[in-house]
């Protein structure tokens, strides 16, 4: 199972401790868990790279520190630009007001300079 966790790593960054103590205390849910994340974060209608994109500003709309920076560490693993994580941002921000911009832009130009 650690080679799932370190997979998780290169998708989305720093993974959780609670999910890595998930892996030992309930393996059962863990294996769930993991799979749901495949189904999820695979290619299909969306490419990867746009879901990363959709979390980004999810993560900025939530105002969530933690999650805007794993999405974005996971961003880059996928390509994806400053340009591309900019007009996420402006979506978040059209929606859920200048907060939301805000905390994703500081993460941003902390992360992607």
């Amino acid at each position: 199972m650690d080679s799932q966790i370190k997979e998780l790593e290169k998708k989305i960054g720093k993974v959780p401790r609670i999910l890595k103590d998930l892996e030992k205390s309930d393996p059962d849910i863990f294996a769930l868990v993991m799979k749901l994340d495949q189904m999820v974060w695979d290619d299909g209608a969306l490419s990867r790279k746009t879901k990363k994109l959709i979390a980004i500003a999810i993560a900025a709309a939530l105002r969530d520190q933690h999650a805007i920076k794993a999405q974005m560490q996971g961003a880059h693993a996928l390509g994806v630009t400053k340009d591309e994580v900019e007009e996420a941002l402006r979506v978040a921000y059209l929606l859920a007001g200048m907060p939301a911009y805000v905390n994703g832009k500081v993460i941003e130009e902390e992360l992607m300079k």
